[in-house]
């Protein structure tokens, strides 16, 4: 099942560090058969705010995202990011194909705890 890394960017500012992050990221995410799915600001908000720009990267699953993002070769070039750019990075496992949004309903369901009769 695929994993995803997301980050949320915020408070960019242009550095050659950034650019080099950038020329070194694919390098790292290769290994890992991580790949980008989305990364940018070009954004369509449409409830609430999002300030900044989303990166948004697949993974076979959700042990290869976390290999990449401990590997040697990534947290090299991590802090010529994060001396730049202020984000807030998550790693999350996706749902099987027949995942359906019931299924979820019926499980919150079952973990309430019924209102006390009055």
């Amino acid at each position: 099942m695929p994993a995803y890394a997301f980050a949320h960017l915020r408070d960019r500012k242009p550095h050659p560090e950034v650019y080099t992050y950038l020329e070194r990221i694919q390098a790292t995410l290769t290994p890992y058969l991580g790949r980008f799915l989305a990364h940018g600001d070009t954004l369509e908000v449409r409830e609430g705010e999002w300030p900044g720009s989303l990166v948004l990267l697949e993974f076979p699953g959700l042990a290869e995202a976390r290999a990449w993002y401990d590997s040697d070769a990534y947290q090299e070039i991590l802090p010529l990011r994060t001396r730049h750019i202020a984000g807030d990075v998550i790693l999350f496992p996706g749902l099987p194909a027949d995942y359906g949004p019931t299924t979820r309903a019926e499980a919150l369901k079952a973990t309430e705890t019924p209102a006390p009769a009055q």
